[in-house]
């Protein structure tokens, strides 16, 4: 078996399914950049034949993306794969997934087919998908609740039609990790031609075994793991990209595997993603959570003052993770600028780097000092972009008597302008009332939370604003050197969010 481990990276598919992480078409070609240059093996970029948006952004990716190998997924459908196709023809690397369920609840309750009805459909669909790409993979939906005899029957059909790639799904978070293990081992027992294909597995996080299942399936012998960044995905989300590339690094001695993946990228990806989706990243969330490289307790503190090991498995710079240095001020130039950017993990290359040096300059005019963590910020850009602007805010507060009070000048889809003004518990309360007046929507607040980027007085603050609109989920990400004015800016980017969702469901 080969040692290295190929990193299926599905946050542009599975990924997006999550509530409220929905990506424009800019935004999913600015994130698969960002894998390549992390160094993903394989971008699963979407469902090609889900909607006209989602194969423009398969094609766009397989025409712009190079390096890792770019993927559409498709039913054991003949439209869908002809559509995978059709959407990859850019592509220098390419791979169509084609899957279907296996399992006894998903053949009786949704397919209605017999065993010998999906083993048919397997074969054809496999065969078909060849006739396109050298590169296929077959999943078995809801493997880990197929028989394991069937199971075997099924992966030995998709392997003689032509698989190259086997991946064992748990699609709802059900297995364990030794019920994994025995899986992966079955298979490779009893499947007479496994040697000819890579087994792959796709794990959700449901009872928070996604790593764990999936460590175990790379023991049993997988060499393929889907995962997604930050761990995103349907329901609890996938497994998580960040944590299952550093265990695998951090115990290379107990795993004797390594992967392709440009760790130092890790923590520019992942508040990327965050910015785009306005997905809040736990403070406690393993490897890129804020206090994943904080200590508080006295002991831990003395240990890390004597060496750093005591408490630390790893470094914070292996994922990017970089101390605050102030170092940038109004009078640095665009070169430094860029080093900086450089230095922080991104890829100057593909940044806009007119935005980022325009925002760096309005941005030092009120602050004395620039730190990294404004620099990253500023790179990874105000995630409010969308059919409505906020051109002009001003509000009022105060304690005793005052009102606190909000105007609104906004301008709309279609160049239309709105002018509005609100009262509320605050100012901010305020403002989003006014909003929600200009833009005719009625949103229902679930939670506002407002953090500092930097240090002092004059820091960035970056809000984040979960919301309901229509029975569906959003979030929103703004930051500014005002929180009023952070809050307002992700409430903006929820109110475009919805906007944008509902322009793609009509």
């Amino acid at each position: 078996m080969s040692d290295k481990v190929i990193i299926f990276d599905t946050t542009l598919r599975d990924g997006e399914q999550s509530p409220g992480c929905a990506m424009t078409l800019t935004q999913k070609r600015r994130m698969a950049k960002a894998l390549g240059a992390l160094g993903v093996d394989v971008i699963e970029a979407g469902f090609a034949a889900a909607s006209p948006d989602d194969f423009n952004a398969v094609a766009s990716i397989a025409r712009e993306v190079k390096g890792p190998t770019i993927c559409a997924l498709a039913r054991c459908h003949d439209n869908d794969i002809r559509e995978a196709a059709r959407a990859l023809e850019d592509a220098e690397k390419k791979r169509i997934h084609v899957f279907i369920a296996t399992s006894p609840l998903h053949r009786e309750h949704k397919l209605k087919m017999t065993k010998e009805q999906v083993i048919e459909r397997t074969i054809a669909a496999v065969k078909l998908a060849k006739s396109f790409v050298d590169d296929v993979e077959f999943s078995c939906e809801d493997a880990t609740r197929t028989e394991k005899d069937y199971l075997a029957q099924v992966v030995e059909a998709a392997i003689e039609a032509g698989a190259t790639t086997i991946n064992i799904p748990d699609t709802v978070g059900y297995t364990t990790p030794t019920e994994m293990y025995d899986t992966i081992a079955h298979l490779k027992q009893n499947v007479g031609n496994i040697d000819q294909a890579i087994l792959s597995t796709h794990c959700h996080d449901d009872l928070g075994l996604a790593v764990a299942n999936s460590l175990a399936a790379v023991e049993a012998g997988a060499r393929q793991i889907e995962c997604t960044l930050n761990g995103i995905g349907e329901r609890a989300g996938n497994c998580a990209l960040e944590e299952i590339v550093m265990a695998i690094k951090t115990r290379a001695n107990h795993y004797g595997l390594d992967t392709g993946i440009r760790t130092e990228q890790i923590l520019p990806s992942s508040r990327l993603l965050s910015a785009i989706t306005g997905s809040v990243v736990p403070r406690n969330k393993a490897i890129i959570g804020d206090n994943a490289f904080a200590h508080a307790s006295g002991i831990h503190q003395h240990g890390m003052l004597s060496h750093p090991e005591t408490y630390e498995i790893m470094r914070p710079q292996s994922i990017g993770r970089v101390d605050t240095s102030l170092v940038l001020g109004k009078h640095s130039g665009r070169h430094a600028l860029v080093d900086k950017v450089k230095e922080l993990g991104f890829d100057a290359a593909h940044e806009d780097i007119d935005r980022i040096f325009a925002d760096f300059k309005n941005l030092a005019d009120r602050k004395k000092h620039i730190t990294d963590a404004d620099i990253e910020a500023l790179v990874v850009g105000q995630a409010n972009t969308g059919p409505w602007q906020l051109a002009q805010l001003q509000v009022t507060s105060g304690t005793g008597d005052t009102i606190a009070s909000a105007a609104v000048f906004i301008i709309g889809p279609d160049g239309s302008e709105h002018r509005e003004a609100a009262t509320g518990d605050g100012p901010v309360d305020a403002a989003f009332r006014a909003i929600e007046r200009a833009t005719g929507m009625e949103i229902h607040l679930e939670g506002l939370s407002v953090n500092s980027i930097s240090e002092g007085v004059d820091a960035q603050g970056e809000a984040q604003v979960r919301a309901r609109y229509a029975g569906h989920s959003f979030h929103g990400r703004g930051t500014a050197t005002d929180i009023v004015a952070a809050s307002v800016s992700a409430f903006m980017d929820v109110i475009n969010r919805i906007s944008r969702q509902m322009a793609k469901a009509s």
